[in-house]
């Protein structure tokens, strides 16, 4: 488990990506990576998402961890892993999506919220559980999921900021998940490219000091 997900804890932030068009997500990673925040989940809400992840995969290499999120069918899962996809995101947890995800041999990060979803995660064998909305709960409540479940590899996505990132990895996270405050929907829609490589300078900023 640990080897499999060593990638993911490197980057220890993911940027959440949801961009309108193929171009501008290739835009907006680039910044995000520029800044300093090298994993980037392409949704499959951004049109052609296998494609970009290819395309970032060319530019990148492993300088990048680039992964696939959103993904909601076992024909996604299989066109984001042919792509060259590290690692498969889902919002929740359907035990034959899921299984799909896991059949392409690439990291699977399911969805959950309650303790039965965080348990029909791990039993159905994911890598990571996406704790999702984490904004809910906020760090507290992934905290009181440490109880039931010390050693599940936990990653809060949603309401995480620069300014909480520190309070997530106290709580247990493995990793986290940024969108909005991290690939902001405005910047990539208006091209504001250097306000999105601030935006991921900050994130690196308060992860460098979590790991101190």
């Amino acid at each position: 488990m640990t080897d499999r997900l060593s990638r993911a804890r490197a980057a220890g932030v993911l940027a959440v990506l949801r961009a309108p068009s193929p171009e501008s997500a290739l835009e907006a990673a680039d910044a995000i990576i520029r800044g300093g925040i090298p994993g980037i989940e392409v949704t499959y809400s951004t049109p052609d998402a296998p494609t970009v992840i290819r395309e970032l995969i060319a530019r990148h290499g492993d300088a990048a961890y680039i992964g696939a999120g959103t993904v909601t069918t076992p024909e996604q899962a299989a066109a984001a892993a042919e792509a060259g996809a590290e690692f498969l995101v889902s919002p929740g947890t359907l035990p034959a999506l899921t299984r799909a995800m896991l059949d392409t041999g690439k990291v699977v990060m399911t969805g959950a919220l309650t303790p039965t979803e965080v348990m029909t995660a791990l039993e159905l064998g994911v890598d990571v559980v996406k704790i999702f909305p984490a904004s809910l709960g906020g760090p507290a409540y992934l905290g009181a999921l440490r109880g039931p479940f010390p050693d599940a590899p936990l990653m809060p996505t949603g309401g995480v900021k620069p300014e909480n990132v520190a309070d997530w990895f106290a709580a247990g996270a493995v990793a986290v998940g940024a969108g909005g405050d991290l690939a902001n929907s405005a910047s990539i829609t208006a091209g504001d490219w250097a306000d999105l490589e601030a935006r991921a300078s900050s994130f690196a900023a308060a992860l460098a000091a979590v790991r101190g």
